[in-house]
């Protein structure tokens, strides 16, 4: 970090590194024969290019109900519907996460702006010269461009230097950006989770594999960022000359059926980095890969695997469904579900529903009324619990048998009885 607090940018070093490391692949698993992205050679120093950074296929196990071995620092999967975590390891260590910052710098900038609003980049923002095709999309000072663009840039490219441009549109100012992105990080309860910077290079910043699984749900709220990440090109135009391409570094939507985005990342201290969600048969997953010494992608395919192949949607509890009665101050209280509850289960598993009283409920309780809950489970997974309302009351008690003159005889002398007691003990 630069000490006037503006990001320093990173020069193309470490695209040599991923260079090298993404062609060392496992030699072990399934190839996946689908159609691979184009090549894209990266600067590096001194001039000239490098191969392309890019896989060409995934190595992956087949897939299995069992979890898959990693060789990530840590790992989640989780439904992205519902945000619940269907399986992890080392979730809530915190590491720093270089580009996957920028999926909260997107969600920040599209909460606050218009797609079609214009920038008008400062010469801090603007990229070093000669830096165009790395991470950075060669912003120069004075140019004008729109925040869509600039979107486009920071979530394919990894382009930093419209992470600092949109950061100072934004907020003014680099720090206030920042100042923002933690406040939504708190808002979205993302406690193993602290920003230094819109992209990630002053690894500083730090979060969880299950932080970005909430996150990434947060975004997908937002149709453009769903539609930005999963675009593999967009053209940019130039302030002069011919228009910038550029394209997705995330390989798993040329390489993996039903990939639907997300963001790549890479630092030597964070390692090789990957959010990945992707859907099929009406299920959409998201897998966070974190801290892995090669390429991300296969380890990320097969936790998406292992996601489909293990785990189905179910309707737990019905919307208004009877749960027969319970004890209410001493009497039966017929409950029904006050909400429905779907979620991921995993496949054949039986799922358990607990009732529990409210304490301290009075009797009677009206019609409606919250009186309890179900929590509904599957074996090592919590699947949610549903409000029990009322739904029905007892009625009076029945009637003494015998005439009803006697009946009425005997009542009164109840009463009589009780006026007699309190007067006189």
């Amino acid at each position: 970090m630069r000490q006037d607090g503006r990001v320093r940018r990173r020069g193309p070093i470490a695209l040599v590194a991923l260079a090298t490391l993404f062609v060392l692949l496992p030699s072990v698993g399934l190839a996946r024969p689908v159609r691979t992205p184009p090549p894209t050679p990266v600067p590096v120093p001194g001039g000239g290019t490098s191969p392309s950074p890019f896989p060409d296929a995934l190595r992956t196990p087949p897939p299995s109900n069992q979890p898959p071995p990693v060789a990530a620092r840590s790992a989640v999967l989780a439904d992205l519907d519902t945000g619940r975590v269907l399986w992890g390891t080392e979730a809530e260590e915190r590491r720093p996460i270089a580009s996957i910052t920028k999926i909260m710098t997107g969600l920040i900038v599209i909460q606050r702006t218009d797609p079609s609003d214009v920038v008008t980049v400062s010469p801090e923002a603007a990229a070093p010269a000669g830096s165009a095709g790395a991470a950075e999309l060669g912003l120069v000072p004075g140019e004008r461009i729109s925040i869509e663009d600039l979107l486009y840039a920071l979530l394919l490219q990894s382009a930093n230097d419209a992470a600092v441009a949109l950061a100072e549109h934004v907020a003014g100012s680099v720090e206030r950006f920042v100042a923002e992105m933690n406040a939504e990080a708190r808002r979205l309860h993302l406690d193993d989770t602290r920003f230094a910077s819109p992209n990630g290079l002053d690894d500083a910043g730090y979060s969880s594999a299950r932080d970005l699984a909430v996150l990434t749900r947060a975004a997908f709220h937002s149709p453009l960022f769903a539609e930005i990440v999963g675009t593999k090109f967009h053209r940019i135009p130039s302030p002069s000359g011919p228009p910038r391409m550029i394209q997705n570094r995330n390989v798993l939507l040329w390489l993996y059926p039903g990939a639907l985005g997300v963001k790549t990342g890479f630092t030597t201290p964070a390692g090789f980095c990957v959010v990945a969600a992707a859907t099929r048969d009406g299920l959409r997953l998201v897998a966070v890969v974190l801290g892995e010494p090669g390429e991300p992608f296969s380890d990320a395919a097969a936790v998406l695997d292992y996601g489909f192949a293990s785990f189905e949607r179910r309707e737990l509890v019905a919307g208004g469904q009877a749960f027969g009665s319970v004890l209410v101050g001493g009497r039966d209280v017929q409950v029904s579900a006050g909400g429905g509850l779907v979620g991921l289960v995993p496949v054949g598993a039986r799922v358990r529903r607990v009732i529990t009283v409210l304490p301290g409920v009075a009797f009677p309780p009206a019609i409606g009324d919250r009186v309890g809950y179900v929590e509904v489970s599957a074996p090592n997974l919590q699947l949610g619990r549903v409000p029990l309302v009322v739904s029905a009351l007892p009625g009076p008690p029945p009637p003494e048998p015998g005439p009803w003159w006697r009946r009425g005889g005997s009542a009164v002398l109840q009463g009589v009885s009780s006026v007699l007691s309190s007067l006189f003990g």
